[in-house]
C-alpha cells in the first residue's frame, strides 16, 4: 500500500526511482572516524557532488539540515559498535516518531540475516514497518547476509535477505555487492523492491565506481554508501562520479573523467 506521503518523501530521498544515499552513522559504531569529525563539511560535500540524501543517527540531526542543500534526511534506528561484545548485536537507538521530529524524510534499520540477533531483529523491523506505514514514513532495510556460516557475498543468501526486507514491509533495501553484475542480478529479481548496495570499505577510486556500474547494470537502484565516499581525500568529487553512474548512467571511465578524478593505471 502506498499513500502520497509516502511516496513525495521517497521522492526526496531519491531521482527518478533510482538512489545515492550517504550514510554518516558510523559514529556509534566507529567513533569521530575521518570525515565525521566536521561532519557538517562532509554533508556539504555529497550533497554538492549529487548524494541525494544523508544518513545519521538521530543525535546529529541538528548538525545536518543547515548543510545538506535541500535533499534528503534519513534517521537511523539500530546500531552497536566495534568495541563491544558483539558489532552484529544491533539495538535499536530510536523511534519513528523521533525520527519524524528531527525532520527526517525516512528511517532505516540494520538487520543481519543469519546471525543469532537475526530473530529479534525480525521482530524489531516489522515493528518499525507498522510505525512507518502508520506515518506515512519510508524505511530503508539494510539487510545484510552475516552470521556463522555464511558468505556475506553470496548471491543466494542476499536474495533471501533482500526478500526478507520487502516480505517485512521494507519500501527500499540495501545489501552487500556479490561481486559481479551477472551474479548480483539473482539478488535484484529476488525481490520488488529496489535495491541499492553497500560500499563497505575504501577501495579505489576505480573500484567503487565499478562496483557501482555493476550494480546498475544488475538493474540495481543505486548505492548507501559510507566510508567509500565520506572517508574519500574530495567526498564532493567522488559522490560527483557515483551520482553520474547511478543518475546519467555513465560507465566507470566516464564517470571518473566528469568528477576530476584521476583514473588508476
Amino acid at each position: 500500500m502506498t499513500t502520497t506521503g509516502l511516496d513525495a518523501r521517497l521522492q526526496r530521498i531519491g531521482t527518478d526511482g533510482n538512489y545515492v544515499i550517504v550514510p554518516m552513522d558510523h559514529g556509534i559504531t566507529m567513533g569521530a572516524v575521518q570525515g565525521l569529525k566536521d561532519i557538517e563539511s562532509t554533508i556539504d560535500g555529497v550533497t554538492r557532488g549529487g548524494a541525494d540524501a544523508v544518513l545519521t543517527q538521530k543525535g546529529i540531526a541538528p548538525r545536518v539540515h543547515d548543510n545538506k542543500n535541500g535533499k534528503g534526511y534519513i534517521v537511523h534506528l539500530n546500531g552497536s559498535t566495534t568495541i563491544g561484545p558483539d558489532e552484529n548485536d544491533k539495538r535499536m537507538t530510536g523511534t519513528v516518531e523521533e525520527a519524524v521530529r528531527v525532520g527526517a524524510d525516512a528511517v532505516s534499520f540494520h538487520i543481519n540475516v543469519g546471525s543469532d540477533h537475526e530473530p529479534d531483529q525480525i521482530t524489531q523491523l516489522s515493528e518499525v514497518t507498522a510505525d512507518a506505514k502508520r506515518l506515512g514514513i519510508p524505511v530503508l532495510a539494510m539487510a545484510y547476509a552475516r552470521g556463522p556460516g555464511v558468505d556475506p557475498e553470496d548471491p543466494e543468501a542476499l536474495g533471501h535477505a533482500v526478500r526478507l526486507a520487502e516480505e517485512l514491509g521494507a519500501d527500499l533495501v540495501k545489501t552487500g555487492y556479490s561481486g559481479n553484475a551477472g551474479s548480483f542480478r539473482h539478488v535484484v529479481e529476488s525481490t520488488r523492491l529496489p535495491v541499492v548496495i553497500a560500499g563497505g570499505s575504501k577501495g579505489t577510486d576505480r573500484e567503487t565506481i565499478e562496483m557501482v556500474r555493476g550494480v546498475m547494470d544488475a538493474g540495481g537502484a543505486g548505492v548507501s554508501m559510507g566510508r567509500s565516499i565520506f572517508q574519500h581525500e574530495d567526498p564532493e568529487a567522488i559522490a560527483t562520479a557515483v551520482s553520474a553512474v547511478v543518475h546519467d548512467d555513465l560507465d566507470a571511465e566516464a564517470a571518473l573523467k566528469e568528477a576530476g578524478l584521476a583514473l588508476e593505471a
